[in-house]
């Protein structure tokens, strides 16, 4: 059931790579929604999934732009404008590589480059976005800026490695950040800190199964999908969100604040 909670707002999604990908899902719901869309990725990226397929979906342009690279995204921000005809009122950020983590390199071992790689291409790329969103004025007063991250950024999950490091810096300048664009254009940027989920990325992970597993067993409502997690991005997109940003919001399904439950206990044998 679509409530028109985006009607005539205009959005840029990165990161939609397929069906399974949260940021896919946003673009579908942000859609039904009444919002006109611009979809962007890195070209390796597009070359490797079906972005097309949803540009026609929701009838809208892809803009391909690296997310490093400040000319692109200057390029990115200025043809989105064209092509929606006006300002932007919402942008996600839906991008993280880890190739520490996909040549299984353990945390103390890290290849130093590898990290450096991560760092640029999943946090520092959320802060050349808003950095040029900000300098080039492109954000409509009332906008709302979303990344998505994961509470590795907190707590210890030795298998996410350098991405846990990742996170906590996409975290800071989300609130960094947002406090400029708060105090200067009253634009919101938060992040997202989503339930283990099946995308392509996420199973990526080694021993993401059986950790996807173990989160579902701990959280009382269960594991948060990839449409609940564009649910919840439609809502901080919206109106009805206008005063929150700055924070880390944990979609998981009440695991962030769970200690132990009931069914991981019995799995142990106790009673």
């Amino acid at each position: 059931m679509a409530y028109n909670l985006l009607k005539g707002k205009r959005g840029i999604i990165t990161g939609a790579l397929d069906e399974n990908s949260i940021a896919w899902k946003v673009a579908e719901k942000a859609h039904e929604e009444g919002a006109s869309i611009v979809l962007t990725n890195a070209p390796i990226a597009m070359r490797m999934g079906e972005i097309k397929k949803l540009a026609e979906k929701i009838n809208a342009e892809i803009i391909p732009a690296d997310a490093t690279n400040i000319e692109e995204l200057t390029n990115l921000f200025s043809k989105s404008q064209e092509v929606l005809g006006g300002k932007i009122d919402f942008l996600l950020h839906s991008i993280g590589m880890s190739v520490n983590i996909r040549k299984n390199i353990p945390y103390p071992e890290l290849n130093y480059d590898y990290f450096q790689k991560g760092i640029d291409v999943s946090a520092l790329s959320l802060h050349k976005m808003l950095s040029v969103a900000y300098k080039t004025d492109a954000m409509n007063e009332g906008g709302s800026i979303v990344a998505l991250t994961y509470m590795a950024a907190q707590r210890t999950y030795p298998f996410y490695t350098d991405m846990a490091d990742i996170k906590a810096m996409l975290e800071s300048i989300a609130r960094s950040f947002g406090y400029h664009f708060g105090l200067n254009k009253k634009v919101r940027v938060n992040t997202v800190s989503q339930s283990p989920t099946k995308t392509t990325a996420g199973t990526g992970i080694k021993g993401f199964g059986d950790f996807y597993d173990f989160a579902n067993a701990i959280a009382p409502l269960g594991n948060a999908s990839a449409e609940d997690c564009a649910n919840y991005c439609l809502t901080l997109f919206s109106d009805l969100t206008r005063m929150v940003t700055m924070q880390n919001l944990f979609h998981d399904g009440g695991y962030s604040t769970t200690g132990v439950s009931m069914e991981v206990m019995t799995k142990l044998g106790v009673e």
